[in-house]
């Protein structure tokens, strides 16, 4: 893929993204949130069931395995849609994903002038601080300007 597509490809998933990061993270209630709005309604586990199609003991298994964390998002979906609710469902990076590609060319950068640092300092060759600090930032911009999939290995 072009570079300029990847990186609008980047910018408009931060964008649709930046909503979320704004949402503040809420604790999943004990019994989880079907139950939770389950019994906010004043709906039994017989009348989800009914709505749904299933069992009475399945919405209980539904409600235990949302609690472990071990619920599919198929069953979620439809729990909430016959709560008369809609399955809200992402991945929220803690910042934006840029500054954590960012962040990883860094890393990387900094692992590689690290090595031949070292193997200038054996054989006596000292860079200053301040060309040290460009090499590192020229690194960083070549690696982002690379293909973004060395930045993972």
């Amino acid at each position: 893929m072009p570079r300029a597509l990847r990186e609008l490809r980047l910018e408009q998933t931060d964008a649709a993204l930046a909503e979320w990061r704004r949402v503040r993270a809420q604790s999943i209630p004990k019994g989880g949130w079907v139950r939770a709005i389950r019994e906010s309604l004043g709906m039994t586990t017989s009348q989800l069931a009914a709505r749904l199609g299933v069992t009475q003991q399945a919405i209980v298994e539904f409600e235990k395995n949302e609690a472990r964390g071990k619920i599919t998002l198929d069953s979620l979906n439809k729990l909430a849609n016959a709560l008369g609710c809609r399955l809200a469902y992402a991945l929220v990076p803690s910042k934006p994903l840029a500054e954590i590609r960012r962040h990883r060319a860094r890393t990387i950068a900094e692992q590689q002038l690290r090595r031949v640092s070292h193997s200038m300092k054996l054989e006596a060759q000292r860079v200053e601080r301040r060309e040290e600090k460009l090499q590192l930032e020229r690194l960083v911009k070549e690696l982002l300007q690379g293909s973004p999939k060395k930045l993972w290995d």
